[in-house]
């Protein structure tokens, strides 16, 4: 795809992006059943294990769902073993919530099975197609963090103002950070945050070996 950085070739650029996201999501829906957790509870837990422990409002608020929903994903999580509420370290009124060890091991053991998936996918492509890709994947993060300062208002920083972040400077905090970290887990997850808060407000459901398919 020729792209010139006119409006048009970028609009046509994005549309294949959000394409493609969606469904190399799907792609990895069978993947991540392995892992046995709704969507909304293995998303939440990737905030946790890539995050680190924050309170319930935090976690809420880079899930983007409302605090009772969070309260019953936590509590989810919290029945399976792979969290827990903690004191908070700073204010003794606030709960933090982190991840076990166990609820760590089950995220890593996903995110390996994701990459294994995605690097054999890879393998089965053209070497121009390989050495393309593995070129421009960086480039996802950077696209995730730019739409993210934009949908906060904020302005999209560039390459000097992203490695003074990267090194700990002044303009990064936690919220940047959590949101940062659910980028990684699935740099277009949002995408799918929709259907996934609409399975957890449902009524329960008897889960097999994982989530139910899209």
């Amino acid at each position: 795809m020729k792209v010139t950085g006119s409006k048009p070739d970028l609009q046509t650029a994005a549309s294949a992006l959000s394409s493609g996201a969606i469904h190399l999501l799907r792609s990895l829906g069978a993947v991540d059943r392995q892992a046995g957790l709704t969507p909304a509870r293995l998303s939440a837990l990737s905030v946790l294990v890539f995050g680190g422990p924050c309170t319930l409002g935090a976690l809420a608020a880079a899930e983007g769902v409302a605090g009772p929903t969070m309260t019953r994903i936590v509590d989810g999580l919290i029945a399976e073993g792979l969290a827990e509420r903690r004191p908070h370290p700073i204010d003794g009124r606030a709960v933090s919530v982190a991840a076990t060890a166990d609820g760590e091991a089950l995220l890593r053991a996903a995110q390996r099975r994701r990459i294994d998936a995605l690097a054999a996918a890879m393998a089965s492509l053209p070497a121009a197609a390989q050495r393309e890709m593995a070129s421009s994947a960086s480039l996802l993060d950077q696209l995730a963090s730019a739409v993210l300062a934009q949908s906060a208002g904020q302005p999209v920083a560039g390459p000097s103002a992203r490695r003074g972040s990267e090194r700990g400077g002044r303009g990064s905090n936690r919220q940047v950070r959590l949101e940062a970290a659910r980028a990684r887990w699935a740099e277009a997850a949002d995408l799918l945050t929709a259907a996934s808060r609409r399975a957890e407000a449902e009524p329960p459901m008897v889960y097999g070996s994982g989530r139910a398919s899209r």
